[in-house]
């Protein structure tokens, strides 16, 4: 075996892929040449220390400049970058196109610091928002000189018709208003619910009279139950006892009371009928 063959079996020796009669080969002439030993013995100690070793933390950078040199075609120029920086800050950018950008940013170096200047520019817009400035002197008046051409505010008056339709508009403010409109929506359904149930020709004044007379009808409904019962005379007593008919006493017997409807006991040894004072 040759020199050279030695070196291009070298990693299948390692490996332990040769056949036995290459690996014998292999052996004896790593024994005969110094050469090619002290080539094997130096390979198999970086072997050994390349596996005792840590496994080195990979670079932010180091599949980008891979992926750069393998598939160039997957680069994005400066200014896609740009042109998706708000898109990328806002969470709105797809996977392949996020991955693309973020390399972008790892390797270009003007592109790198963009994104934090933005985030930084925010938040001094932010911060300064919620601070008051004072206000310029003269700004009011420079505003009026550009836009109506006069500085004097007392002077300005807005045309007729403006005016006209801003008291047109607060004049039926309050007619066009949700709530009224509600309100009126109801009444008028009630009005014709009742101009068509209650009312006897379906207007507004049959209504007004139906109602007098029921009114005149619960009266004399009322008149009639609070009547005096036949052969009772006097006053009636302002209370009533509200005693039951069992209270009765042995020998009277019991007839309606017209203050409460309960029953009074009367007496069946006189001739004149006797009401017990009330206590309510």
């Amino acid at each position: 075996m040759l020199c050279h063959e030695f070196e291009d079996r070298l990693t299948d020796y390692l490996d332990g892929t040769l056949e036995v009669h290459a690996n014998r080969e292999f052996a004896e002439h790593a024994m005969r040449c110094p050469v090619c030993h002290d080539l094997l013995s130096e390979v198999k100690n970086a072997l050994l220390a390349c596996s005792a070793s840590e496994a080195p933390v990979p670079d932010a950078a180091l599949e980008a400049r891979i992926l750069l040199q393998t598939m160039p075609e997957t680069a994005i120029s400066c200014a896609d970058f740009e042109a998706h920086l708000t898109d990328y800050l806002d969470g709105f950018l797809l996977a392949p196109l996020y991955h693309r950008w973020e390399r972008h940013a790892a390797l270009c170096p003007s592109c790198s610091e963009l994104p934090g200047d933005v985030v930084r520019a925010i938040g001094a817009c932010y911060t300064s928002k919620q601070d008051e400035l004072p206000v310029p002197a003269g700004l009011e008046s420079r505003i009026l000189q550009s836009t109506i051409g006069n500085v004097l505010p007392q002077e300005v008056r807005a045309p007729f018709g403006a005016r006209l339709i801003e008291w047109l508009r607060g004049a039926l403010d309050p007619i066009v208003s949700p709530q009224l409109a509600s309100v009126a929506t109801m009444l008028l359904v009630s009005v014709f619910v009742l101009t068509n149930t209650v009312s006897t020709d379906g207007s507004v004044s049959g209504i007004y009279h139906a109602s007098l007379r029921l009114a005149e009808r619960t009266a004399g409904n009322a008149s009639k139950s609070s009547a005096l019962p036949d052969g009772m005379t006097g006053s009636v007593p302002p209370t009533c006892s509200r005693r039951p008919q069992s209270d009765a006493l042995p020998g009277r017997s019991l007839w309606p009371c017209p203050r409460c409807n309960r029953g009074a006991a009367r007496s069946r040894g006189r001739g004149k009928s006797a009401l017990p004072s009330c206590r309510r």
